[in-house]
């Protein structure tokens, strides 16, 4: 992977696909520049401590960070067994705050890679809904409509997915014409990381056995770290707007 003096920006970079994701873009010859609230346990070009759930906190990020850059991969994120307001404010509502931050530091050619999950492949039952988010801009804004329309918390977690998965299809081409800077998702199903118990909490025992004889095995973190950076490398210079599954072919069981 072509990625030799460029600068990236991972957020959630203290553990689990954050920290792989830093190791492998360092290993292919990228400069790393770290976000999490929690200070990490790696090497890193520079680190940022921020709270990625208070668009003022990303603001005074923001001001700490290059003029210029080569991408963005948000990787921060909370389980769903997280207050819902949090889980809005860190998985969708952060990431398009911080993406429209950086937007205008990052360099043509440069890319944008957003975490979204297996879980949000149920997007289009809540298309409408998604699409009436999305156009809403600001922070703020987008909260205000998200209190006036709450997100239950046995679903908040499945819901703020499909909403980043639909507003990175709608932003990715209008983005790209004007600044070719692509952005993209990838969608991981469980992997081995510190919050996967959290998950089998989320989920119910039920739909974890039920799932248990579609899969191998969860993924190692690492291993969607390598498609997190090579939607960030140069042979990926013309993927734009999608939706990657890393799942060992989980989402194709529910075909």
């Amino acid at each position: 992977m072509k990625l030799t003096n460029k600068t990236i920006v991972v957020t959630g970079v203290s553990s689990g696909i954050g920290a792989e994701t830093a190791r492998t873009l360092r290993a292919h010859g990228a400069s790393v520049i770290g976000m999490d609230r929690n200070a990490p346990n790696l090497s890193l070009d520079q680190f940022i401590q921020a709270d990625l759930s208070h668009p003022d906190a990303i603001d005074a990020a923001v001001q700490s960070l290059p003029a210029s850059l080569d991408g963005l991969c948000n990787i921060a994120g909370v389980p769903g067994t997280a207050d819902p307001q949090l889980v809005a404010q860190v998985n969708y509502l952060g990431v398009r705050h911080l993406c429209a931050a950086l937007l205008p530091r990052i360099r043509a050619g440069g890319s944008i890679v957003n975490v979204a999950s297996i879980l949000g492949a149920q997007w289009p039952q809540r298309l409408a809904l998604h699409k009436t988010l999305a156009a809403i801009d600001g922070f703020a804004q987008a909260q205000a409509w998200l209190d006036q329309h709450p997100v239950p918390q046995d679903s908040c977690y499945q819901y703020f997915k499909e909403a980043l998965i639909v507003w990175s299809y709608q932003q990715a081409q209008p983005w790209f014409l004007q600044t070719s800077v692509r952005m993209n998702c990838v969608a991981p199903g469980p992997v081995f990381t510190p919050i996967l118990g959290d998950f089998v909490s989320m989920l119910g025992q039920a739909r974890v056995e039920a799932d248990a004889h579609r899969m191998k095995r969860p993924a190692y973190a690492d291993e969607v770290a390598a498609a997190i950076a090579f939607l960030c490398a140069d042979e990926s210079r013309w993927i734009n707007g999608i939706n990657l599954p890393v799942d060992g072919g989980l989402a194709s069981t529910y075909i």
